[in-house]
C-alpha cells in the first residue's frame, strides 16, 4: 500500500471503527419499546390526534436514549486482564480466565465478553461422550460489573501444536434505562504452547524407577544386568552366584548378593522425520504427532534411567536439534524445542540428518529414526548412511504400520476391484517385509508397529538393550 493510499483509507478506517468495533447497538427493550408505540399511536389516530402522540411518544423515546448513552461510562474507563497457563497439552482443556473492570462506575453495568480465541481451538461446553469430537461455536459470557470489576471463566482446548495468541476481548455493555449497548474492543494480548499430550510422560516419570509402566505393560525388569553396583539383598534362588557378597555375608550371618544396574551416562539420540508422509493423518492425528509423543515417552524413559538425550528434527533442512542432556529440565527442554514441529511438503533428507549424527555424536550412541515405511523404501541414501551409523552407533529404524493397508491385504475378493487392491496391498506388505530382512542382514533393526505400540516398543527395546549392556 501506497502512502497516498494509506492516507485516503483513514476516514474509512475511522467508520469502520464507529461503526463496527465501537458501535453502538440497541436492546431488545428498545426494540419492544419501539414496536409497542404502534397501538397507542393507533388509537390515537382514530381519535383524531395520532400526530401529536406519534411526535411526542418518538421524542420521548428519543431523549431517554440520549440520557441513557449519556450515562454510560466511556469505552476508555474498561480495562481487561486475561489469566491463561503458560503451556498446554494437545487436546486437553484449560482454564480462561478474565477479569474485567471500569473506572468511576456510578451504577450497575451489564455485560457481554467474547474472548478472540485462535481458529486452531475449540470451545467446550458440558455435553454427551459421544460428541466430544464435535465442534462447538464459541459461547458468549454475560455477567455484571458489581464494584466496578467482574471476573469470568471458560474452558478450551488446542487441536494443533503450536504457539498462539488470544488477542483482543470484546466487550458490550448497558445500563440505566437500558436502551442502547455500546460496544468496543479491549486490547489484551495472551500466548499459550499447545505441547504433545505428556499425560503418558507423567505416568512415567511417576512411576517407580524398578516398576516403569507404559499403556498397562511394565516396561523394566525387577533385577536388570548391568555392571552398576545398586544395593545388596539377602540371596534368592536363581541369583547368579558370582554377585554373591561374601563380606557382607560373613557379616550378617547369611547369603548376600550384589544388585547390579545397567549403566547410566548413555547417550539416546532421536531423530524425528518431518517430511510430506509425516503430514498424513491417522485416527485423527498426523503421524508427526504420533511419532512425536512416542519420542517424548522414549526421552523420558531414558532421562529417568540416567541417560542423555538429544534430539534432531529434519526435513530436508536440519529444523531442530538439542545437544545430549539429562535430567528432568532437559525434558522441559526437548518439549519446548519440538512442540511447534510441523511437516513440509518436501521428501526427507535421511543422509543430511544421519551426517549430522555422525558428525556431533562422537560418543556411541542409541539413535532412534522415527519416520515413515514409504519413506524408507525409496530412499536410497539411508542404507548407505545406516550402515556408516552401524559402526559406532545402534540405529533402530521405527515406522508407523499402515491400518488401510493391513486391512485391504486380508479383505475378502469379492470383485476384480477388491482383487486388484487387495494384491498391491499385499505386494506392498511383501516389499516391507523384505526390506526389514534385508536390514536385519546389516545388523540394522526395523520396527514397523501400529500407532498404538508405537512408544512401548521403542521404549522395550531402548530397554532390553540397557539390560544387555549393548549401549
Amino acid at each position: 500500500m501506497t502512502t497516498s493510499s494509506k492516507k485516503r483509507s483513514h476516514p474509512f478506517r475511522f467508520l469502520a471503527r464507529r461503526f463496527g468495533d465501537e458501535s453502538i447497538v440497541p436492546t431488545k427493550r428498545l426494540v419492544f419499546l419501539s414496536a409497542g408505540g404502534i397501538i397507542p399511536i393507533g388509537a390515537a389516530y382514530a381519535l383524531g390526534y395520532g400526530h401529536y402522540v406519534l411526535w411526542g411518544f418518538y421524542l420521548l423515546l428519543a431523549v431517554f436514549s440520549v440520557v441513557d448513552l449519556w450515562l454510560l461510562p466511556a469505552r476508555r474507563r474498561f480495562a481487561v486482564e486475561r489469566t491463561l497457563p503458560d503451556t498446554a497439552d494437545l487436546n486437553q482443556i484449560f482454564q480462561v480466565r478474565l477479569a474485567l473492570t471500569v473506572e468511576a462506575a456510578n451504577s450497575l453495568l451489564n455485560v457481554e465478553l467474547a474472548d478472540d480465541i485462535p481458529i486452531a481451538f475449540t470451545a467446550y461446553r458440558a455435553q454427551r461422550v459421544d460428541e466430544q469430537d464435535r465442534r462447538i461455536p464459541q459461547e458468549i459470557m454475560r455477567g455484571r460489573l458489581e464494584d466496578g470489576a467482574a471476573s469470568f471463566a471458560y474452558g478450551t482446548a488446542g487441536q494443533e501444536r503450536g504457539r498462539y495468541t488470544f488477542g483482543y476481548v470484546m466487550l458490550r455493555y448497558w445500563g440505566g434505562v437500558g436502551l442502547w449497548k455500546k460496544q468496543t474492543k479491549l486490547k489484551c494480548v495472551g500466548d499459550v504452547k499447545i505441547v504433545p499430550d505428556l499425560s503418558r510422560v507423567r505416568g512415567i516419570l511417576a512411576s517407580a524407577q524398578d516398576a516403569l509402566v507404559l499403556d498397562g505393560s511394565k516396561l523394566g525388569k525387577a533385577q536388570p544386568t548391568g555392571s552398576d553396583f545398586d544395593s545388596i539383598r539377602s540371596f534368592a534362588q536363581g541369583d547368579d552366584p558370582r554377585l554373591v557378597n561374601w563380606r557382607a555375608s560373613a557379616r550378617t550371618g547369611r547369603l548376600m548378593t550384589n544388585i547390579v544396574r545397567p549403566e547410566k551416562g548413555k547417550v539416546v539420540t532421536i531423530a524425528l522425520d518431518c517430511g510430506r508422509m509425516m503430514g498424513v493423518e491417522l485416527d485423527g492425528q498426523t503421524k508427526l504427532d504420533r511419532t512425536l509423543e512416542a519420542a517424548l515417552v522414549l526421552a523420558a524413559v531414558a532421562l529417568k534411567q540416567g541417560d542423555y538425550v538429544a534430539l534432531l528434527a529434519f526435513s530436508d533442512r536440519i529444523k531442530a536439534y538439542v545437544p545430549p542432556g539429562r535430567g528432568l529440565p532437559h525434558l522441559h527442554q526437548l518439549t519446548m524445542a519440538a512442540y511447534d514441529l510441523g511437516s513440509d511438503f518436501v521428501e526427507p533428507g535421511f543422509g543430511l540428518a544421519l551426517s549430522h549424527v555422525l558428525r556431533e555424536m562422537k560418543k556411541r550412541s542409541f539413535v532412534v529414526l522415527f519416520s515413515d515405511m514409504e519413506s524408507y523404501l525409496y530412499d536410497q541414501e539411508l542404507p548407505v548412511y545406516a550402515r556408516r551409523l552401524r559402526r559406532s552407533h545402534v540405529p533402530l529404524l521405527v515406522s508407523l504400520n499402515d491400518p488401510l493397508l493391513h486391512e485391504w491385504a486380508h479383505a475378502e475378493a469379492v470383485n476384480n476391484r477388491t482383487a486388484y487392491i487387495q494384491s498391491l496391498a499385499y505386494k506392498f506388505q511383501l516389499d516391507r517385509m523384505e526390506y526389514v530382512t534385508q536390514m536385519a542382514g546389516w545388523g540394522i533393526e526395523v520396527m514397523d508397529v501400529p500407532a498404538d505400540r508405537l512408544a512401548l516398543s521403542a521404549v522395550n527395546e531402548y530397554l532390553n538393550l540397557k539390560a544387555r549392556n549393548a549401549l
